[in-house]
């Protein structure tokens, strides 16, 4: 049994971590520096300050911290936002703060940590190189010449309407005594510099998953945005149709990921781009296969927008344009599952209740096609489950910061747990018939069908943040037709 207090590390093992926070990162075959020019370096130069305009999360930001602090009062909380992760060598990925983190802070700049502690906060930020080091001309992950002008500790501040201190203040805080948890496996260097009770640890990070299973309204204003500009994307690329059709499914993947930075910060997961048989492939994301007329072509793509919220949506689309009668057929059986999906998402429902009621749709045309080897009823029971050969997976998860959020939540709450009014949810039931899979008509084999919206829980029932695209296979043709 651990006592109520976390015992700090030895001093000088956190005195390394800390300095360590902040060291120049340089490569091996980088020139030899001679004084003169670093001398030389640190001379003559202005100063400027960025545009750094007040976040609008700023008071939303105030209310989690304080909601956080209530849950676990009198204790240290340390939420990190991550570091830079090495592509190859000397080149790093494009960073994306821990979601918890920006959720309580609004801050996405590296290295940062976010300390909630007797109902105060204090966010721990690198700021902009200062010109007495090397660091802005010398630093390949940090310098300003090298990565950009980084924010300053007052401009971070100012924006995010908290009290921010430099980085390297962050180890004398965290080594004194009292009782610390850490949001783990976020940055090994800020958890190097308190020793961990894995329990206390676990509970906090199930409790940051917690708190943002209800999204407020902010958070929705965002989810809509991401899902307006998703909607975009797929516009984009039914208008390019004809490049789509010469270089296949490269062209929707890059033609998508366009809208989604021009108007947003990054697509929210890798894109799938499925033509023909690689529909059937759940996460198919290589996106190397044409795209060839007479099939069909599933799209799950989502922009994440400025703020980190994403969308999830899926369509499944007719290359010609138009669906062939058996395309039709089973599109239509797809769309009646999800609806009846959607249909069951209303406050006090298990959150289960819409994948149980789609795969009641779908095992009932399953048997309707002299497919399963037992009646319908026998194939949904937990104990059979013969229908998921050709569902495979689940029809909703979380969506919001993460693509699939609130990871960590305990199980009894999500998925086993009831909706709530603001919560946001995928509705996305499938059919998948495998290329290779003896048990289906030949005819089916190769097909595969994904249909995915983005629903807000509201008192009498939900609302599609993603309606602006079409589902109904009528208005998939029109709206295709209109756009090419």
């Amino acid at each position: 049994m651990s006592d109520d207090t976390t015992e700090p590390i030895d001093e000088d093992t956190a005195s390394e971590s800390a300095q360590q926070l902040s060291g120049l990162h340089t490569e091996g075959h980088d020139p030899a520096v001679p004084q003169a020019y670093a001398a030389f370096m640190r001379t003559g130069w202005g100063d400027r300050e960025l545009d750094v305009p007040a976040h609008p999360m700023t008071s939303w930001a105030a209310a989690r911290r304080e909601r956080l602090a209530g849950i676990f009062p009198g204790e240290r909380l340390v939420v990190p936002a991550g570091n830079f992760k090495v592509r190859a060598n000397d080149t790093d990925y494009r960073f994306r703060p821990e979601t918890a983190h920006t959720y309580l802070s609004g801050n996405q700049t590296s290295d940062a940590v976010l300390v909630v502690e007797a109902g105060e906060a204090v966010l721990y930020a690198r700021p902009r190189s200062s010109r007495d080091t090397d660091e802005f001309f010398r630093d390949r992950q940090y310098g300003e010449l090298w990565a950009g002008r980084r924010p300053s500790l007052r401009e971070i501040s100012s924006s995010l309407g908290i009290e921010t201190r430099h980085l390297d203040e962050l180890g004398d805080r965290l080594v004194t005594s009292g009782k610390t948890r850490v949001l783990r496996g976020v940055d090994a260097r800020v958890d190097a510099l308190v020793a961990g009770d894995a329990q206390h640890d676990k509970e906090l990070a199930r409790v940051l998953s917690e708190l943002r299973l209800v999204k407020d309204e902010w958070e929705l204003s965002e989810l809509q945005r991401a899902c307006d500009i998703t909607t975009l994307g797929f516009e984009d690329c039914v208008r390019e149709w004809d490049r789509v059709l010469e270089f296949g499914e490269r062209w929707v993947e890059g033609t998508f990921f366009r809208r989604a930075r021009a108007m947003g910060n990054d697509i929210g997961y890798d894109s799938i781009v499925g033509g023909g048989r690689h529909a059937t492939t759940l996460h198919w994301i290589d996106n190397t296969g044409p795209i060839t007329p007479g099939e069909m072509v599933l799209l799950d793509m989502g922009a994440e927008a400025t703020s980190l919220y994403t969308a999830d949506v899926t369509r499944t689309l007719p290359i010609d344009g138009r669906y062939t009668p058996l395309q039709r057929e089973l599109y239509s059986v797809v769309l009646q599952a999800q609806q009846a999906g959607i249909d069951a998402v209303r406050p006090g429902a298990p959150f289960r209740a819409a994948h149980h009621a789609a795969m009641d749709v779908l095992a009932q045309a399953l048997e309707g096609m002299g497919l399963l080897p037992c009646p319908a009823e026998e194939a949904l029971d937990p104990e059979s489950r013969v229908y998921a050969r050709w569902t495979l997976h689940g029809t909703s998860h979380m969506l919001g910061l993460d693509v699939h959020d609130c990871a960590s939540a305990a199980t009894e709450i999500y998925p086993e747990g009831d909706l709530e009014v603001g919560m946001v949810l995928t509705v996305e039931p499938g059919l998948y018939f495998q290329e290779d899979d003896l048990l289906v008509p030949e005819e089916l084999r190769g097909i595969g069908i994904r249909i995915e919206d983005d629903v807000v829980v509201t008192a009498d029932g939900c609302r599609n943040l993603s309606a602006g695209l079409p589902r109904d296979p009528d208005a998939v043709e029109e709206w295709m037709g209109s756009l090419r």
